[in-house]
């Protein structure tokens, strides 16, 4: 009866993400409230109403092993609900993983000039007990590398990636609602409540970033380059006919039937 009672709490479960991230609506509505939570989180971090907690400390659980490797995570589950989903059609399949690849491609090259940027508004200081000429001030890592403190306009990368990989996510997991349960198993379910959970989770983590970390300037811009590279994926390339394709519609599914 507990297994039977466990698989039923998990259908109701996955039919209720699903109708949510059926509707492109929904998908919308979340670039809108992360752009939301940026904004009023960094209000209240201007307050400095709220108090210091477990999640205001960088070294917490949640952070450590799930934001810090978040694209990790996003590509380890991703990847085979893809493959789940679109295997009967191997053409298909292809195009829709080259979206990871492009996705991928996205993440780095973004990151990357985060750290550009860092590098290149940035100063070294340093303690006054160190000697200043000892200390190499040319860039991030030989700053801190020496004891010194680097200060530069810091892009949340946290903003970026968390907004950015949980919209990748909501898109990718929109096919689900057309996936009658002849042809859902027990470790496709799973695999998609865990992607809902790690939704769940980069939304959490998100709002702590915008809450305890960073200037508001630096959560913005971190929070616009999450969702400008989805909208112009999902929302316009991904639409015409060279490109990976959106995830199946309801159409794609009959012509591959």
């Amino acid at each position: 009866m507990c297994p039977h009672f466990n698989m039923a709490a998990v259908d109701v479960i996955v039919d209720n993400f699903a109708a949510l991230w059926s509707k492109p609506f929904n998908r919308v509505i979340l670039a809108q409230i992360f752009f939301a939570i940026s904004i009023v989180g960094s209000f209240v971090n201007w307050t400095q109403l709220v108090p210091e907690t477990y999640f205001s400390n960088r070294r917490n659980v949640v952070n450590m092993y799930f934001v810090k490797v978040s694209w990790g995570w996003s590509l380890l589950l991703l990847t085979p609900f893809i493959l789940f989903t679109s295997y009967k059609n191997l053409t298909f399949a292809l195009r829709r993983l080259s979206s990871l690849v492009v996705a991928t491609a996205i993440w780095y090259t973004i990151t990357k000039f985060f750290s550009y940027i860092n590098n290149a508004t940035g100063t070294c200081h340093v303690p006054e007990s160190e000697a200043m000429d000892q200390v190499p001030r040319d860039d991030i890592t030989s700053c801190r590398n020496a004891g010194g403190q680097w200060d530069g306009f810091a892009i949340s990368g946290h903003s970026f990636i968390l907004s950015y990989s949980a919209l990748i996510i909501a898109e990718e997991m929109a096919p689900m609602v057309h996936l009658v349960k002849k042809n859902r198993n027990t470790v496709l379910d799973l695999l998609y409540v865990s992607l809902n959970w790690i939704v769940i989770t980069w939304i959490w983590m998100f709002v702590c970033t915008s809450v305890y970390f960073h200037s508001f300037p630096e959560k913005l811009l971190g929070t616009v380059l999450g969702i400008v590279p989805w909208f112009v994926t999902y929302r316009i390339w991904y639409s015409m006919p060279f490109s990976p394709g959106l995830p199946y519609q309801p159409k794609e599914q009959r012509q591959l039937a």
